[in-house]
C-alpha cells in the first residue's frame, strides 16, 4: 500500500501548560497553580521519543516544533534537555529548523538568550492584536507595548522569526483591519500568521457566541476582511503560502510544510497527534491529554499513546488533498492517485475550474484559487466525492 510519506520528517513537541487560558482557544493547554515538575515532563519525553525512534529508524528530522500550551514557560534548560533527546534519538539534519512558540510577556521574552543557547533557531509569537482594549477581550496577558518589545528581542536574537494576529474579531471593519496590518507590517520579519477568529465547541467564546453576547462578522464581512488580506499581504510581498500563513520567498515554515505535504512526524507530549508510515501503511496516533496522567502513563509503559489508527488508502488520500491544498503550491494528482488507487474526477475537476475555484498551476498540480480558499472544505469535499 502506498502511504503517501514524501513530504519530510519533523518532531512535534507539545508543552501543556498555560498561564492563563484563552477564552477562544480549544488547544490541549492547563492551567496548573502550582510549579510544573519540568525535570520529570523532560525526562517523559526522553521516554516517548525512545518509544517513537523505534518506529521511525532512518528518519532523519528536518524540523522541530515545540507547540502548546505555550512552551515559552519552560525554562531554557528544560528546553535544552528534550533537543539533547531528540538528538539522541534521530539524526538531526544540520540545517534543522528548530522552532518555539511564545508569549510577549517580558519575562519569557528576556529567556530568548537561554533558548538560542539551548538550539532554538526560530520562534512564533502569539501577538494576537496591537490594540490593547482587544488583547483584553482575547484573554492575553501581555498588552501591546510587550508584543512589541518582544518583537523586537525576537528579530534580534534569532535569525528567523513569526508572529501571529487574529482577524475577523467582533465589531472589526476592513479599514480598521488594513490599518492593523499595516502597523504589523513595519515590524515584521520573514512570515505572519493571520488567523480568522473562529467558534469553537466547549470554549467561553462559544457559550457566549450561543447566548448572543459575541457577535462575529457575518459572512459577507468576513469575505471583506480576508480580501483586504490577501491585497496587503501581496502587495508587501508576503503572499499566502498557506490559508493562514504569509512569508516571503524561502521563508515559509518548513515544519508547517510537512503537516500540509502529508509528510511523517513523531508527536510527543500530551494530546499529541503523529503520523508514521509502517510496514503495514500509515498509521495515526494521539496521546492521553492530561499531562499527570500522560506522564504517569510513560513512566509505566514508556508511551502515552491511547490511539492507534491503521489508516485505508481512502481516509490517507482524503487527508492528503484537505491538507495540501491548503497550500498555494497545491497537490500533486498522480501522487493523490497512487495513495488512492484511484483517478480524480476529471468532469468535476474542469467544473470547479470554471467556476474560478480550482487551477492547474503547472503541470500533473492541482491548487485553490483566491476564490477558492474560502470555500475549501466544499472543493475538497466535490473533489473527494
Amino acid at each position: 500500500m502506498k502511504t503517501g510519506t514524501n513530504g519530510g520528517f519533523g518532531i512535534y513537541v507539545h508543552w501543556p501548560f498555560c498561564a492563563a487560558k484563552c477564552p477562544y482557544c480549544d488547544f490541549n493547554s492547563h492551567v496548573r497553580h502550582e510549579p510544573v515538575d519540568e525535570a520529570r515532563f523532560a525526562r517523559a519525553f526522553a521516554q516517548e521519543m525512545s518509544w517513537f525512534g523505534a518506529l521511525t529508524p532512518n528518519r532523519k528530522p528536518e524540523s522541530v516544533f515545540f507547540g502548546g500550551g505555550t512552551p515559552s514557560l519552560m525554562k531554557p534548560e528544560t528546553v535544552a534537555a528534550i533537543l539533547d533527546a531528540i538528538a539522541n534519538t534521530w539524526d538531526i539534519a544540520s540545517d534543522a529548523e528548530i522552532t518555539l512558540e511564545a508569549n510577549p510577556s517580558s519575562v519569557e521574552a528576556s529567556r530568548f538568550a537561554g533558548y538560542r543557547t539551548a538550539g532554538i533557531n526560530r520562534v512564533s509569537l502569539g501577538v494576537q492584536s496591537f490594540d490593547d482594549a482587544e488583547l483584553k477581550r482575547l484573554g492575553r496577558l501581555h498588552n501591546a507595548a510587550e508584543a512589541i518589545k518582544a518583537i523586537d528581542i525576537a528579530q534580534s536574537t534569532f535569525d528567523r522569526s513569526s508572529f501571529d494576529l487574529i482577524y475577523a474579531r467582533p465589531g472589526q471593519t476592513p479599514d480598521m483591519w488594513r490599518a492593523e496590518l499595516g502597523e504589523a507590517l513595519t515590524r515584521a520579519g520573514e512570515h505572519l500568521s493571520l488567523y480568522q477568529l473562529t467558534i469553537e465547541e466547549n470554549t467561553p467564546y462559544h457559550a457566549l457566541h450561543a447566548a448572543g453576547k459575541l457577535v462575529l462578522p457575518n459572512e459577507d464581512e468576513a469575505r471583506a476582511l480576508w480580501d483586504v488580506t490577501q491585497e496587503i499581504m501581496s502587495g508587501a510581498g508576503m503572499p499566502a503560502y498557506e490559508i493562514s500563513n504569509h512569508a516571503r520567498p524561502g521563508a515559509e515554515s518548513r515544519h508547517n510544510l510537512v503537516y500540509w505535504r502529508s509528510g511523517e512526524w513523531a508527536g510527543i507530549g500530551p494530546g499529541a497527534h503523529a503520523r508514521i508510515g509502517m510496514n503495514d501503511g500509515r498509521h495515526a496516533f494521539s496521546t492521553e491529554r492530561n499531562p499527570e496522567l500522560w506522564a504517569s502513563r510513560v513512566e509505566q509503559t514508556g508511551n502515552g499513546v491511547v490511539s492507534d489508527e491503521l489508516l485505508d488508502p481512502t481516509e490517507v488520500a482524503d487527508e492528503y488533498l484537505l491538507m495540501g491544498l491548503r497550500l498555494a503550491e497545491g497537490v500533486e494528482i498522480a501522487r493523490f492517485e497512487e495513495i488512492a488507487g484511484y483517478r480524480l474526477d476529471e468532469d468535476r475537476i474542469r467544473d470547479l475550474e470554471s467556476h474560478g475555484l480550482i487551477s492547474r498551476p503547472a503541470p500533473g498540480r492541482l491548487s485553490v484559487t483566491t476564490a477558492g480558499f474560502p470555500v475549501l472544505d466544499a472543493v475538497v469535499a466535490d473533489l473527494a466525492a
